[in-house]
């Protein structure tokens, strides 16, 4: 019996994850320095959290496109929240502006992905990999 892992789950936990880590930080980050911790405007690692959830939203709409519903609009969907995360590291000052619709298109994406592939009924196209 293998393992099967759930990637519409885990995209949607990570873009959870990172609504949280982005709406907790900044309480957070003002009592780090009592502590000697300095991460504000740490660029690499934002851009490292961007790619992750990238990486692994990527893989999840992947796997309900190949195997089960063939349809785009996920990735559309998703793609665009990715570019309103980066978005948000350019124009920075503007960044709650770009982070609100970019959870929110990114949880969509997962969301919608999530439901074409329990309506698909294993459509069986020429392209599928089962």
């Amino acid at each position: 019996m293998g393992l099967k892992i759930n990637w519409d789950a885990l995209g949607i936990a990570t873009s959870v994850a990172c609504a949280i880590h982005c709406a907790i930080l900044p309480l957070l980050l003002t009592s780090l320095p009592v502590f000697g911790i300095n991460i504000i405007e740490n660029i690499p690692f934002e851009y490292f959290m961007i790619i992750l959830a990238a990486v692994i939203g990527v893989n999840s709409l992947y796997h309900g496109y190949k195997l089960h519903h063939h349809n785009t609009w996920p990735f559309i969907f998703f793609g665009a929240g990715i570019l309103l995360l980066f978005a948000k590291q350019v124009w920075h000052t503007q960044q709650v502006w770009f982070l609100v619709p970019a959870v929110l298109t990114i949880v969509y994406a997962h969301f919608r992905n999530y439901q074409l592939c329990r309506k698909a009924n294993h459509c069986h196209a020429a392209d599928c990999n089962h």
